[in-house]
């Protein structure tokens, strides 16, 4: 999984990658109807989706502590001006952590910024985002 803080991912994609681990976990047949959720409890490990994601804002950590010119801020606080093709948007990286950024409470990128910068109140607070997700989807 090297490099997956990167990735930008569907709901779709991070299913896949789930069934993918449950099925190498144990070798269950889906006639066997044992939930994935027990599947985990009992190996007592993470879905590889939330894993990815914990990494990911883990990331987004360090790009929020760098200075406030930085390229990496510019890039991920950009706002595009003008209008963009027809048609449904992909799924890139930065859309993906907005989302989720929005599900937090965290108004601005700026407020995030000023969480990320005490490293404790990141931790906790993205620890609270994952457990967030991994719930509601």
């Amino acid at each position: 999984m090297y490099g997956c803080e990167t990735w930008s991912m569907t709901k779709g994609d991070e299913n896949k990658i789930d069934v993918f681990q449950s099925r190498c976990l144990v070798r269950i047949k889906w006639s066997d109807r044992i939930t994935n959720s027990k599947v985990l409890e009992t190996a007592r490990i993470e879905t590889t989706s939330g894993i990815i994601r914990k990494r990911r804002w883990k990331y987004n950590g360090h790009i929020l502590r760098k200075e406030a010119d930085s390229d990496c801020i510019t890039a991920l606080t950009w706002a595009p001006k003008g209008n963009r093709r027809q048609g449904q948007p992909k799924t890139t990286w930065r859309r993906m952590v907005e989302k989720e950024r929005m599900t937090t409470g965290w108004r601005s990128w700026q407020h995030a910024r000023t969480i990320a910068l005490n490293r404790d109140e990141w931790r906790t607070s993205v620890e609270a985002l994952c457990a967030h997700v991994a719930r509601n989807g």
